[in-house]
């Protein structure tokens, strides 16, 4: 449930890991904040936590519960803010979820469901101590940063299947899994979307509130994670966009085709209709029929059929019904 627990000083040099109790200790010391990572801890450690950093309870029991919408909660002197993630697992989007507390001197994130660890991120703020040496907001910065980026891959990954599917999309047959893949892409990036669009407004917020937690230095990299939240968030348009059209196309050929096959069914009942009504006359059992004492009545009858038959057939042919 502790993914790493670490002490920092205020010029980004690390102290070294510490335990859950002694961060009341090293907080005693000045020039001091904690780095702590979570995955899915219980209740009697997020209670714990509570206590060393002084939480609010209701930002603890939204963790504790999880699956909470993306938002922003200030509380005094502390933010919280909850984070939905991603991962592409098997083809498919897992859906998580991040809670991170912020103060002056501690930053926690607690990690539910699909989510990266955020080990990179605590790597790099660390290989550049002089921008730790901002804070915890600083801390905040990298983690969000590592969450947006790694929305664009998912989405770059569902435009190359697409072009994949683009085969299966155009063939002349119809293939339901095709349509099944498409309409579980496009479903899922509207999920994605709906992670990814309340980002906007949090990080906006970073940009231009809280004085009290967010370094003036450090407003120019939230404006980057804005920037990287919009593109992220343009593309998902433009792939749901993409593939409501490609079911669309998709779908129209399939009616196509069948409107093809319709047409080449009722020709070929056009063809048969002809000798059918014909022939049909000599089955009626008349006694006196003109065609029945002449030996060249048959032939004739035959020729006659063929061109009527070669006639349909023609004018079919020439208004593209074959």
């Amino acid at each position: 449930m502790i993914v790493n627990c670490v002490a920092y000083r205020t010029n980004g040099k690390r102290i070294g890991d510490i335990s859950i109790d002694a961060i009341s200790d090293v907080l005693k010391e000045p020039d001091t904040f904690v780095w702590v990572g979570l995955h899915e801890p219980d209740e009697a450690l997020l209670l714990k936590l509570q206590e060393e950093f002084d939480l609010h309870d209701l930002a603890i029991e939204d963790a504790q519960l999880a699956h909470q919408r993306t938002k922003i909660e200030t509380y005094g002197d502390s933010l919280f803010i909850v984070a939905q993630t991603a991962q592409l697992v098997g083809g498919n989007i897992a859906f998580g979820e991040t809670q991170i507390f912020l103060g002056r001197r501690y930053f926690m994130t607690v990690r539910h469901g699909a989510s990266l660890s955020y080990a990179p991120a605590r790597r790099s703020c660390e290989q550049t101590p002089e921008l730790l040496a901002m804070g915890p907001s600083y801390a905040l910065y990298a983690v969000l940063d590592f969450i947006v980026d790694n929305f664009l891959p998912i989405v770059r990954d569902f435009r190359t299947e697409l072009h994949e599917l683009e085969n299966d999309i155009f063939a002349e047959t119809y293939n339901r899994q095709t349509i099944k893949r498409l309409y579980d892409m496009q479903r899922e990036l509207m999920t994605l979307r709906l992670a990814v669009a309340p980002l906007q407004d949090i990080v906006a917020q970073l940009v231009r509130l809280h004085p009290h937690l967010i370094h003036d230095e450090l407003r120019a990299y939230f404006r980057d994670i804005y920037d990287h939240v919009f593109r992220v968030n343009e593309s998902i348009s433009a792939m749901r966009e993409m593939l409501g059209a490609a079911i669309g196309v998709n779908l129209a050929l399939v009616t196509f085709g069948q409107n093809e096959v319709m047409k080449k069914l009722a020709g070929w009942a056009a063809m048969l209709a002809a000798p059918t009504l014909i022939t049909s006359w000599y089955g009626m059992n008349f006694a006196h029929m003109p065609e029945l004492d002449k030996p060249w009545a048959y032939p004739a009858i035959t020729c006659l059929v063929a061109c009527i038959v070669g006639g349909i057939f023609i004018m079919l042919k020439k208004n593209r019904w074959f």
